[in-house]
């Protein structure tokens, strides 16, 4: 968007943020391949440790496991920070 500076595109997104109507319908989208994702071999004994300890069948469930908690705690902040920035007025137009 050229000529656009960002705070105007900020006000924009957020005065639109809740409008069903400003947005395209949404997508699913599903990885064809499972991600793979490589690990010291000192990490990989460390967290076949903790799957132990939390009773989990593989390494490999426990880290789903942590990266799910993680994501989840992640998109909360992130939904708080947009509360706060929605209420802040230098973001809202």
């Amino acid at each position: 968007m050229p000529g656009w500076s960002r705070s105007g595109i900020d006000k924009i997104v957020i005065a639109q943020a809740n409008d069903d109507d400003a947005w395209a319908k949404p997508i699913n989208v599903k990885a064809a391949i499972p991600a793979t994702v490589s690990l010291s071999p000192r990490l990989a004994a460390r967290a076949a440790f903790f799957a132990q300890l939390h009773n989990m069948a593989t390494a490999e469930e426990w880290l789903q496991r942590i990266i799910q908690e993680r994501i989840d705690f992640e998109e909360a902040a992130f939904a708080g920070l947009k509360r706060v920035m929605e209420k802040r007025p230098d973001y809202n137009a």
